[in-house]
């Protein structure tokens, strides 16, 4: 079982080329200039098909296809947006803009190492864009790389000192570092300079969620809620608090809300079996928990959740196998090993069991629950030293054994 996750927004900006023209309809550049203005009403189809009339006329309108590109990207038609920069780069290899844009695809389809080429090409060309070292933090940020992304995000800043999203973004960082007065810091500067900017009072609220401060955190996404009352992730992130403080009504609500604005959030549906979990409302937690996995079938973290609801149902084949999906996502997912071993130990078989609880091990030295876990496993194969060995072992890590299991150790050892 996990705590309800709240999400981090990254902020990663394209940029498209918005030029003003003197032209005959017949021009190339009139397609383009109506073609823009379609985009930026996010009427993207639109904009596709001028951006298209403009290259029937003129075929080597580089920027015609970046814009067409960046058309494709706001559909999520990454592919379409990739071939795209790919023909206006070999117009012009150096429009450090397009391989910014390439880069953002790229990120967009988890290709981080592609994205992160490209932004760094882009800054080879023009190495005085901030919006760029912004995006390849990002990107480095998403690979885990957050010591890089940082330094991205610093150079960003020397760049243009009012970039908001950068700060937004730092603060990210040094959240996910675990330096959470850092990332405060930085969420609040960024507010200095937008104090209307929703995504860094979600950020903000989530950092004070890790530190327990719920409250605070609540306080926080109630102000993004303010600004943007159709920001989804905010309600999410806002349940997630809420569960924290044991408030599963409140939370179960901001999770409905969520899945109002946004259907395909499969974070929100996770979240709220979560929540039917800890109210022993097992199927409506497996529902969700399945729902979440349509949308996402990669949720590692979902298939040990649902697990977790088969084994409180007793349904210990299926919570074998949500668990054995799990790991063949994750292998190196330890609370997934455990999870498995408890499965096979109420099924009785515990050389299996113990199997998992020493993976579990493997992975995470300090698991103390896996310890206690395979303590227990031994007891029932009556290996009474092993079993001994592993209580110490999670006694020492601070862990509670329970009473009755002790004293039944003692009894049948003899100690």
């Amino acid at each position: 079982m996990k705590n309800a996750s709240n999400k981090t927004i990254w902020i990663i900006l394209p940029i498209v080329f918005f030029f003003l023209f003197s032209c005959d309809v017949k021009d190339a550049a009139f397609y383009v200039r109506r073609g823009h203005d379609y985009f930026k009403k996010g009427q993207y189809d639109q904009a596709i098909s001028d951006f298209t009339k403009a290259l029937e006329i003129n075929p080597r309108y580089a920027m015609a296809y970046n814009d067409r590109g960046a058309a494709y990207q706001k559909k999520g038609q990454y592919d379409q947006a990739i071939s795209d920069y790919n023909k206006a780069l070999e117009i012009n290899p150096r429009l450090a803009e397009v391989y910014n844009n390439r880069g953002g695809a790229y990120g967009s389809k988890g290709q981080y190492d592609q994205a992160i080429s490209d932004y760094s090409k882009a800054l080879e060309i023009n190495p005085r864009l901030a919006e760029v070292c912004n995006n390849r933090g990002g990107a480095n940020a998403n690979k885990g790389q957050y010591d890089q992304a940082i330094s991205d995000f610093a150079k960003a800043l020397e760049i243009n000192p009012k970039f908001a999203a950068a700060y937004s973004n730092r603060g990210s960082a040094y959240k996910e570092k675990g330096q959470y007065d850092e990332a405060i810091s930085n969420y609040n500067k960024a507010l200095e300079i937008d104090p209307r900017y929703a995504i860094a009072y979600n950020n903000l609220g989530s950092t004070y969620q890790k530190k327990g401060q719920y409250d605070e955190a609540i306080s926080n996404y109630n102000k993004a809620l303010e600004i943007d009352p159709r920001y989804a992730m905010a309600y999410n992130n806002r349940g997630g608090a809420y569960g924290n403080k044991g408030q599963y009504d409140r939370a179960i609500s901001d999770y409905n809300k969520a899945l109002e604005i946004n259907p395909r959030l499969a974070e929100a549906y996770d979240n709220r079996g979560f929540v039917y979990q800890k109210k022993d409302q097992y199927d409506q937690a497996i529902s969700d928990y399945s729902k979440a996995l349509e949308i996402n079938p990669r949720l590692a973290e979902v298939y040990n959740n649902r697990g977790g609801a088969y084994g409180n149902k007793g349904q210990y084949d299926q919570a074998i196998s949500d668990f054995t999906k799990t790991l063949e996502i994750n292998p190196k997912f330890a609370m997934a090993y455990n999870n498995r071993g408890i499965s096979y130990g109420k099924k009785g078989q515990h050389d299996n069991a113990i199997f998992n609880f020493n993976k579990a091990i493997e992975i995470d030295s300090k698991y103390a629950n896996a310890y206690n876990n395979r303590g227990r496993a031994y007891y029932f194969k009556k290996e009474y030293d092993k079993s001994w060995e592993d209580v110490k072992k999670a006694q020492n890590l601070g862990y509670q054994i329970h009473p009755k299991f002790l004293e039944d150790l003692r009894n049948a050892s003899g100690r």
